[in-house]
């Protein structure tokens, strides 16, 4: 073989070592999810983009296009949502693979202008129930966790008169601002912000009660495993600062 010849040889055979080398083209996976986990999901999102180079996009259809989807395997990769939601698709088929990440807990806020009560301790936060003149909370997600803590002050029937409720999905904090009621209560990441309320903060830990956010991997999938990074990367301890930054709270 002369010199020119090897020469090209060799340079044909870095070439294709250099092509085999090259990193796995990015993919873009889409994760379905609900109100009560888009702020930290998104977050968490942003992280992993960053860290693998892939993309994640975050849908929140409304109302009943969520369940809408997910039944009809419309092309998608995961679902995200409380942990019973996530089981039911389980059951169903629609979801092969399940990971727990992280909990979703209740805030308090007031409207701008009206008192600023100080919630920080549990004796605090009991004396601004029974000052405010109506509380309001939802009757789906946490909402019911209210109910319970009420019963377990030892204040709910002194204050269950002044107790409403938001219907037809409407959000805490634009009844607030709506006059439905003075003091409301939700999760925290869907509380706030919201501009015209003031957030007072996460109610005490002695009185937080936690839902479980869960992520599922969904049959219909075309990248499975990076999905699977995915959700590992969601659950990763070492990313819970991420979660909290969406005003979410880790496993641990």
């Amino acid at each position: 073989m002369t010199l020119s010849k090897h020469l090209l040889t060799l340079s044909l055979v870095v070439a294709l070592g250099a092509w085999a080398q090259r990193p796995a083209q990015a993919v873009e996976l889409t994760i379905y999810l609900n109100q009560a986990t888009e702020t930290g999901v998104r977050e968490v999102a942003m992280g992993w983009e960053k860290a693998t180079g892939n993309k994640v996009n975050v849908v929140f259809p409304p109302g009943a296009q969520l369940n809408e989807r997910i039944v009809s395997g419309a092309p998608g990769d995961l679902f995200s949502s409380g942990l019973a939601a996530v089981d039911d698709y389980v059951k169903s088929g629609k979801i092969v693979d399940v990971v727990e990440y992280g909990l979703v807990g209740n805030g308090a806020a007031v409207k701008e202008g009206a008192p600023k009560y100080d919630i920080s301790t549990p004796e605090k936060f009991k004396q601004a129930l029974l000052e405010a003149k109506s509380i309001g909370h939802t009757a789906a997600g946490t909402g019911p966790f209210n109910t319970r803590m009420f019963q377990k002050m030892g204040i709910y029937d002194q204050i269950k008169d002044k107790v409403r409720i938001t219907m037809g999905g409407k959000l805490v904090a634009q009844a607030l601002i709506d006059g439905d009621f003075e003091f409301g209560i939700q999760q925290t990441n869907v509380i706030q912000p919201f501009p015209g309320t003031i957030y007072l903060g996460p109610l005490p830990d002695e009185l937080l009660e936690y839902a479980t956010s869960s992520v599922g991997l969904l049959a219909v999938s075309k990248h499975p495993e990076e999905a699977k990074a995915f959700m590992k990367y969601m659950a990763d301890p070492a990313n819970a600062g991420l979660q909290r930054k969406g005003a979410m709270f880790p496993l641990s």
